[in-house]
């Protein structure tokens, strides 16, 4: 094979390399998640593979320039120019139609494809909350342990950006409960979890779910199922037993009540592989699911959705909870996150994310309430609210947040538009999935959550628009729903229509 050959087939095979490990990469940054220590091997491995493909086409170039000019040299130069750019070009393509799949993709993330998104910023940041730490731990019912007040979830919000230093450095600063879920992050969330408590567990309450990585265990699930897949959360973990384990997200009465669920805990539990039972909810059932959970007594904590100005019936179950010394794990408590696009006026003195954590915790039937998080700033900011009372300006901010908001989140408790669509769509799942790629940032994970459904929001586009007046709250939904399709369905939109979001 002549020099010119080597050389072009050297460079196809270094662009090629490089495309191949440096794909997940690329998509991971994205997202904005910096490269971990186990990504610089591959790094390494593509610079040297494009240094070799360099130094080769300098060699071939001098030995053609030496070779006189000649046309049969020129030729090869030609051939080897055209080959490289042909193999550039198909690659550029490939990444282009992996990448920008719909048109709204680039104006939300296109700008920092190669840049990570600025470090997280608070609100309002202030030096006092540098090295802030867990200063209240709450008693979590009839399980008995004495919980951060404020503890670490790691669900869709992150969308994978938690690193296990991050959460290392959580139990660090005083956090000793985890909440974790196969599904969370596709099981990476319970690997990071498992490595950040490496020769800590007896100092950490875990709680996780009965559920696989690709989604809920639903109605007909075998004792068998329910038990391998908490089998599967001990492997990933990395611990003999789970503190906690709740049937995950739950919408019905017959899911919470399943028999065969009940039996597979009752069989963990005298193995010493579960402790205690929960029961997480945040559907528009919450109230009825709740009050049944209560009823049976069989379920030793409940993790509510619950933030200022959620169910009006919360604060009643919630006592009714607490006299059967059942334990009250707050979650969703920033009210949609969508603090970081409002106006605040510099002056005030906590974050919104400290008067939401304050304003749940001072109900005291409450034993701790879970956050994602992925960065230090947040665990600066967001402990900063451990063990203090909730103040008038707190409620001030809560207020404003609500009046700025009120026509733009969707409440999860709500649910009156569900029985306008015709076509039976899960309108507030489709919400909530189009908050983690806008107020969150989680593009990834809200897509891969909108692919699971059933169906989508794609029958939007010719719909006559019952559900237009649904809303007692005045979210727009036909709107928001053709555009939360625009964002996380890949492929062509399906509405010529669809612009973008007016907030």
């Amino acid at each position: 094979m002549s020099p010119g050959r080597i050389a072009l087939v050297a460079w196809i095979f270094a662009i090629l390399l490089s495309f191949g490990l440096l794909s997940g990469l690329l998509g991971r940054r994205v997202e904005g998640v910096l490269p971990s220590s186990g990504e610089l091997p591959m790094l390494a491995v593509v610079a040297v593979a494009l240094l070799m493909s360099l130094v080769l086409t300098i060699r071939w170039a001098r030995a053609a320039a030496v070779a006189g000019g000649s046309e049969r040299a020129g030729g090869a130069r030609r051939r080897f120019l055209l080959g490289a750019l042909g193999a550039g070009s198909g690659i550029v393509a490939t990444f282009a139609a992996a990448i920008f799949p719909n048109r709204r993709w680039f104006s939300v993330t296109g700008e920092n494809i190669f840049l990570v998104k600025p470090r997280y910023k608070a609100d309002v940041a202030r030096d006092e909350w540098v090295g802030s730490r867990v200063t209240g731990y709450r008693r979590l019912g009839r399980t008995e342990a004495l919980v951060s007040d404020i503890s670490l979830g790691s669900g869709a919000g992150t969308g994978g950006r938690q690193t296990e230093a991050v959460a290392r450095e959580a139990i660090e600063r005083g956090i000793n409960y985890f909440d974790t879920a196969p599904d969370y992050s596709e099981t990476g969330s319970e690997h990071r979890l498992g490595q950040a408590m490496k020769g800590l567990r007896d100092k950490m309450f875990v709680a996780t779910k009965f559920c696989l990585p690709n989604g809920h265990l639903g109605l007909g699930t075998s004792v068998e199922g329910y038990v391998e897949a908490v089998e599967g959360s001990l492997r990933r973990l990395q611990t003999d037993r789970i503190d906690l384990v709740h049937v995950h997200s739950c919408d019905s009465v017959e899911r919470l009540m399943d028999e065969r669920l009940h039996e597979a805990f009752d069989r963990l539990k005298s193995a010493g592989k579960a402790r205690f039972l929960g029961v997480s909810t945040h559907t528009p059932n919450l109230e009825e699911v709740a009050d049944a959970a209560i009823e049976s007594d069989r379920f030793d904590v409940m993790m509510l959705a619950y933030h200022f100005g959620a169910w009006p019936r919360l604060a009643e179950i919630i006592d009714r909870a607490a006299a059967k010394d059942i334990g009250i794990v707050g979650m969703k408590t920033l009210r949609g996150s969508k603090h970081h696009f409002l106006s605040w006026t510099p002056d005030e003195r906590d974050s919104f994310t400290q008067a939401s954590f304050k304003w749940v915790l001072s109900n005291p039937g409450v034993a701790c309430l879970v956050i994602s998080l992925w960065e230090s700033a947040q665990l600066d900011e967001f402990l900063y609210a451990s063990g203090k009372e909730l103040r008038p300006r707190d409620q001030a901010i809560l207020e404003r947040y609500r009046e700025l908001t009120t026509r733009d989140y969707c409440r999860p408790h709500c649910g009156v538009c569900l029985d306008r669509c015709t076509e039976g769509l899960p309108i507030h799942d489709i919400l909530r999935q189009r908050m983690y790629f806008e107020d969150y940032g989680a593009q990834k994970e809200g897509m891969r959550l909108y692919a699971a459904l059933e169906k989508d929001a794609s029958v939007c586009a010719s719909c006559a628009e019952p559900c237009a007046t649904a809303c007692p709250f005045g979210l727009e939904i036909p709107a928001r729903l053709r555009d939360a399709h625009a964002l996380l369905a890949p492929g062509p939109v399906a509405h010529a229509g669809v612009g973008a979001d007016p907030r």
